[in-house]
């Protein structure tokens, strides 16, 4: 069973800008792996990170929402030390904003299989990152998969 760490904007997708066709499309892809995660087809795994930008959200509807679906996630990653030091190695290698490095080091320190992300800059900077797991589009992973 695949171990899933998704980016805090998969969390989100179903918020954004709808006229745009590639937001239809990720939201959708978002949806479809939560189903699998209720399904138990697939495990994700919600960070301290999650948990961090679901308070600071303004908007009560979309922080409502993160914290539901943070109830399919059967994997709960802690602040550790060892994560905060992953990440001042890993933000050494590449363009990455302080949370962008920390989700990735929480997916590190989880032992995912798969990252998941709808931001195009994090998912290019994180696969020139050696990493044992794949980093991608949330609707490339479901095109790859055949549950």
């Amino acid at each position: 069973m695949d171990l899933i760490y998704l980016d805090y904007n998969c969390f989100q997708r179903r918020f954004d800008d709808y006229s745009q066709i590639r937001i239809q499309i990720e939201a959708l892809a978002c949806q479809e792996i939560f189903n699998w995660a209720e399904n138990q087809a697939v495990q994700l795994i919600w960070s301290f990170m999650h948990e961090d930008e679901t308070r600071l959200c303004p908007f009560p509807e979309r922080r409502d929402f993160a914290l539901e679906l943070s109830t399919l996630c059967q994997v709960r990653i802690e602040p550790v030390e060892t994560i905060y030091t992953l990440a001042q190695s890993l933000v050494q290698q590449g363009k990455f904003s302080a949370k962008d490095i920390l989700h990735v080091a929480c997916a590190i320190n989880a032992k995912a299989n798969f990252f998941l992300t709808c931001d195009d800059a994090l998912m290019r900077q994180a696969r020139k990152l050696t990493l044992e797991f794949e980093v991608m589009n949330p609707v490339d992973y479901i095109q790859q998969q055949r549950l």
